[in-house]
C-alpha cells in the first residue's frame, strides 16, 4: 500500500464550485450593498404637481336624438287639370300664402258661371211658384178652388226653394274647385324637389307636386330607456309633469353630427306618457329657433341635458390621471413629499381637467410632470406646476 493517498478528482471539482460561488454571493452583497448606499446618497427626483380644487359644474346627460320638423306635408292638387305655371323652385324658402302652382282654371271657370245660371233659373222658378201659391190661397178663400190645388202650389213653392238652396250649394263647390286651381303654400317653410312639369296632368291621384316643411322653429326627438329617465328627473330634482312646465325645463343644447356645438339652448316641450314595451325607451321632444337653418328634419344630432342647478366637483389635470387594470389612478404626493398611489373613480371631462367622484379631496397634491420618474413610497421633490385657470 503506499504511504499517502490522495482524493478523488470529483471532490476537487465540488470544492472549487462552493468556492466560486461564495465568491460570487459575497460580490453581489456588496454591489447591492453600494447601490442601496449610492440611492440613499442621490438627490429626490424633482416633479411637478398640481393640487386638486373644485369648481361649480352644471351636470349634463347625453343623448341621440333627431331633428323633427313641426309642420310637414305633401302637397296634392284638389282638383283634376293640366298644370299651367310652376311657380317656384326646387329647395326654395317660401312664405305662407304663397301661390306655388296655378292648374288651368278654364273648365272650372265655365262650370262656375253654369252654376249660376242654374241659380237664376231656380230663383225665377221659385218667384213663380211663390205666385201660384199666393192666386191659389185667394182663390180657396173665395171657394173657388178645391184645398188640394192649394195644398200642390205649396208643394211646388217648397221645391223651387230647395232648388235654389241646391243651386247656392252647387255655385259654392264650383267656386272651390275654381279657387283649387291655384294652389298656394299652407304654412311658411322650404319646398323640396317639385315633382311635376308644366303641362303635367294632376290631380287628386297623381301622388305630391312637392314637400313643405316648416324648418323653423324645429323639434328634436330623442328617446330615453326607463333608468335613464328616472336618473335624469333625480338629478333635476323634477318630475315628468313638472319637467315641461314653463320656467323649469332644463336646458337642452344640441351638437351637430360634424361636431359643431350650437349655441341655441332648446326646452323640453313633451314627454310621453308611457314607456314603449317592445324598446323599452320613452320618448321626449325639445324645441329650438333654429335660426341658423342648421338643425334639418330627420337628421340625427347628440343631445346634452343640463341640470337646473350647479353642483361642486373635485377636478385634477387630466395629465395626472393613469390607469391600470384596477382602474384610474393618480399619484398623491403627501405632506411627508412621499410619493402615494390613489385609485380614483372618475366622472366626465371638464376643460383640461377630469372630474373626480371619489377617491380624492380638495387640495391634495397630485403629480402632473415626472411620473415615469418616481414609484409609490419614494420621496421626491416636488414643485408645484402652472395649468389652465
Amino acid at each position: 500500500m503506499p504511504l499517502h493517498s490522495h482524493p478523488p478528482l470529483s471532490v476537487f471539482s465540488r470544492l472549487r464550485t462552493r468556492i466560486a460561488t461564495a465568491t460570487l454571493c459575497a460580490s453581489l452583497v456588496f454591489a447591492a450593498t453600494q447601490s442601496q448606499a449610492q440611492d440613499s446618497d442621490a438627490p429626490a427626483p424633482k416633479v411637478s404637481i398640481a393640487a386638486a380644487y373644485t369648481e361649480e359644474i352644471t351636470d349634463e346627460a347625453v343623448f341621440i336624438g333627431r331633428g323633427e320638423a313641426i309642420d310637414k306635408v305633401d302637397i296634392i292638387a284638389r282638383v283634376n287639370g293640366f298644370l299651367d305655371e310652376k311657380l317656384v323652385d326646387n329647395g326654395v324658402p317660401v312664405e305662407e300664402g304663397q301661390l306655388l302652382f296655378r292648374i288651368e282654371p278654364d273648365l272650372y271657370e265655365a262650370t262656375l258661371v253654369a252654376r249660376r245660371a242654374d241659380l237664376d233659373r231656380a230663383q225665377a222658378t221659385l218667384e213663380l211658384r211663390t205666385v201660384e201659391l199666393a192666386r191659389k190661397e185667394e182663390l180657396l178663400k173665395r171657394e173657388a178652388v178645391p184645398v188640394s190645388e192649394r195644398d200642390i202650389a205649396r208643394a211646388n213653392e217648397l221645391v223651387a226653394e230647395a232648388e235654389v238652396k241646391s243651386a247656392k250649394a252647387a255655385i259654392q263647390q264650383a267656386e272651390l274647385d275654381l279657387s283649387y286651381t291655384e294652389i298656394h303654400a299652407p304654412f311658411a317653410g322650404r319646398i323640396g324637389r317639385v315633382a311635376i312639369s308644366e303641362g303635367d296632368v294632376v290631380g287628386p291621384n297623381s301622388g305630391p307636386l312637392v314637400n313643405l316643411v316648416r324648418d323653423a322653429p324645429i323639434y328634436v326627438t330623442f328617446s330615453l330607456n326607463e333608468k335613464q329617465l328616472i336618473t335624469v328627473l333625480e338629478q333635476l330634482n323634477q318630475t315628468a309633469d313638472t319637467l315641461v312646465e314653463s320656467g323649469k325645463s332644463p336646458d337642452v343644447f344640441l351638437t351637430l353630427s360634424n361636431g359643431t356645438e350650437l349655441e341655441e339652448a332648446g326646452t323640453i316641450v313633451f314627454i310621453d306618457n308611457r314607456i314603449d314595451p317592445l324598446t323599452g325607451a320613452i320618448a321626449l321632444r325639445a324645441e329650438f329657433q333654429n335660426t341658423e337653418g342648421l338643425i334639418v328634419d330627420g337628421g340625427f344630432l347628440q343631445v346634452r341635458i343640463q341640470a337646473l342647478e350647479p353642483v361642486t366637483r373635485v377636478l385634477v389635470p387630466q395629465a395626472a390621471l393613469q390607469r391600470d387594470q384596477r382602474g384610474d389612478f393618480v399619484l398623491v404626493v403627501t405632506d411627508k413629499q412621499l410619493v402615494e398611489q390613489r385609485y380614483i373613480q372618475t366622472g366626465d371631462s371638464y376643460d383640461n381637467a377630469i372630474i373626480v367622484l371619489d377617491g380624492l379631496r380638495e387640495g391634495e397634491s397630485v403629480i402632473v410632470e415626472g411620473l415615469q420618474r418616481v414609484r409609490p413610497g419614494v420621496a421626491v421633490d416636488a414643485v408645484t406646476a402652472s395649468y389652465g385657470d
